[in-house]
């Protein structure tokens, strides 16, 4: 039990109020598909998104400004006293952060034709609205990678939009900082993937303005939650590529004929849960080179970037 003021409760992270304009993030075990959050949680599951996130803002993203204050256990205790003494329920899968304003758009950034990305390319031939060439196949590498905003639905999928509407809705001069910034991070973030054997397919970004009024990365960085991350010794153009994430969980109940997608969800068998958590844990490793339980994050400072 966390004895801190819930401010919002997600698919997957719950958010807390903490004294001095912060917040606490932990990410859950629960996981959802087709926006229906599961009953069954993939044990270690927000272990993986929180120490993932850590593992690349400490490496591959240095200098990249951001809202971590700190992901330690012991540094989040001692400044967050509510949470003395309770480490069970929050350790290893929390980020205390400092509050910022969220901006109204998610960062698409796309490497691969696949997704929403190739089922609107399908119909129209378009991503966002925007002409791609003629005679692409699915997963079909972008060259170079596309820019492709989405608007934040609280329910339901994000809907795309296109880089004039972003603009419209952030402004000119901000919405190119952010596209020029999400590039850049997913490059870093393609070009360490490359070298594990992974092929980082698409990623999505979410920023905020700090009280300082800087531009900052929050929320989620390159997780399997929030990228598509393919093995590259499995990929074949042409089709739907396997990932390092929830996918055995999308595969079982796709081919379920009785559950139409709604709630509630249908239970799930062990053997689906296991397998999605393992691909969880595959991507960890095959990333950082170290096990989940080995892992001890990065030191930021005490005050983010």
């Amino acid at each position: 039990m966390i004895s801190l003021p819930l401010l919002f409760r997600g698919k997957v992270r719950d958010v807390y109020e903490v004294p001095g304009d912060r917040l606490l993030l932990v990410a859950s075990d629960r996981v959802s598909a087709f926006d229906v959050v599961m009953a069954e949680p993939v044990p270690a599951k927000g272990r993986v998104l929180t120490q993932i996130t850590a593992w690349w803002l400490g490496t591959h993203l240095d200098g990249v400004p951001h809202h971590v204050i700190s992901l330690r256990p012991g540094e989040i205790a001692e400044a967050v006293p509510a949470l003395a003494g309770s480490e069970s329920g929050w350790a290893g899968r929390s980020t205390l952060v400092r509050r910022t304003r969220p901006l109204p758009v998610e960062c698409v950034v796309r490497g691969y034709l696949s997704g929403s990305a190739w089922k609107e390319y399908r119909e129209s031939g378009t991503l966002a609205g925007e002409p791609l060439p003629t005679g692409l196949a699915e997963s079909d590498p972008l060259v170079p990678a596309i820019f492709s905003p989405a608007t934040k639905a609280t329910e339901g999928h994000d809907e795309n939009i296109t880089f004039e509407q972003m603009a419209g809705i952030v402004g000119a001069d901000l919405a190119a900082e952010l596209r020029r910034r999400s590039l850049d991070i997913y490059e870093r973030g393609r070009a360490a993937a490359a070298e594990c054997g992974i092929i980082l397919a698409d990623t999505k970004f979410e920023f905020g303005i700090a009280p300082d009024g800087r531009l900052i990365i929050i929320d989620e960085v390159l997780t399997p939650d929030s990228s598509r991350f393919w093995p590259r010794e499995h990929y074949r153009r042409g089709r739907p590529q396997p990932s390092l994430d929830k996918q055995p969980l999308r595969d079982h109940l796709d081919g379920l004929a009785d559950w139409n997608k709604q709630y509630p969800p249908p239970p799930l068998p062990q053997r689906v849960i296991a397998a999605a958590a393992e691909r969880y844990r595959e991507v960890f490793r095959r990333l950082t080179g170290t096990e989940l339980e080995e892992y001890e994050a990065p030191r930021f400072g005490g005050s983010g970037r």
